[in-house]
């Protein structure tokens, strides 16, 4: 991805359920746009999944690159 180009990648170090995805994406993308830094927006997205599902399977499976 970084060869064609992506500035950040968020990916998973396994496979993740399907809702705590959906809700990291979704609040990452919101908190991004109203914020403009994805660093924060990703911080503060894996916050928001954590609330909702408290156990690190969920959340901590996500990191960001670069």
């Amino acid at each position: 991805f970084q060869v064609a180009g992506s500035k950040k990648i968020i990916m998973s170090l396994w496979k993740v359920n399907d809702a705590a995805t959906k809700e990291l994406m979704t609040s990452f993308y919101r908190y991004w746009m109203a914020l403009g830094d994805p660093q924060i927006a990703f911080r503060k997205a894996q916050q928001k999944v954590k609330e909702e599902f408290e156990a690190p399977y969920y959340w901590g499976a996500f990191v960001m690159m670069n």
